[in-house]
């Protein structure tokens, strides 16, 4: 493990062992790997994995009750941030749902060498899932609007969860333009919180309580999302 990444952890107040050492060793080696044959991430450096994609990932450790939650990973793509924070806290139920079918292949030849248990790995939509809004968080990575994210997570977390979004520490524009989505789908913006993974916070956590109920019409079909954001 790197040094900068133990102290980065320390200043979070997080520690691993060395089994969760040796899982993100795994993962980082096994993610180039498959990344010479598909594409999988624009980060082809052992370092920048465990920069730009586990310590990112782990930024939301520290949200209230993530390490027994239940957690619901829209569009991982390699699985960030959702297993980071399992291999972080193995007592998390992980659901990821991705479009791609050989990003849910990868993600099951992961998590087997990995060795963990209690993730669900759906091949599909978010916006096609059954509704069941049950989930304490929901995460999106994604480079969509918030606006757009909003009606394909926001839908799934439980009244009381929270939707938490990963954008950079410039989002003012979209926050302004995501007021509409949140009155309509059942949610609050609750905190912007910036953090690093550098030197400069240039990334932030856009966190959005659910206060009521999403009307059962949301969320729309994705071309409707996209065409006519609320």
């Amino acid at each position: 493990m790197f040094a900068w990444f133990y102290d980065a952890l320390k200043e979070r107040g997080l520690t691993l062992n060395d089994r969760q050492i040796a899982q993100f060793d795994i993962y980082a080696t096994f993610l180039l790997a498959k990344n010479q044959v598909m594409n999988l991430t624009a980060i082809d450096t052992v370092e920048g994995v465990w920069r730009k994609h586990f310590l990112d990932s782990l930024a939301l450790a520290n949200l209230p009750g993530m390490p027994n939650a239940s957690l619901l990973d829209v569009g991982s793509g390699a699985g960030f941030p959702s297993l980071p924070l399992k291999i972080l806290y193995p007592e998390l139920n992980v659901t990821i749902v991705d479009a791609l079918r050989k990003r849910i292949d990868f993600l099951e030849e992961l998590v087997s060498k990995l060795s963990l248990p209690g993730v669900e790995l759906i091949h599909g939509r978010a916006e096609e899932l059954d509704r069941h809004e049950h989930y304490d968080y929901v995460s999106a990575r994604a480079v969509a609007r918030l606006n757009v994210l909003l009606e394909l997570c926001l839908p799934w977390a439980k009244v009381g969860g929270a939707f938490v979004a990963m954008k950079g520490v410039d989002v003012a524009e979209e926050l302004s333009e995501s007021k509409t989505a949140l009155s309509t789908l059942g949610g609050k913006q609750e905190t912007v919180m910036p953090y690093s993974i550098g030197e400069e916070q240039t990334h932030a956590l856009v966190i959005v309580r659910k206060i009521k109920a999403t009307p059962v019409k949301y969320p729309r079909a994705f071309a409707k999302i996209k065409n006519n954001p609320l």
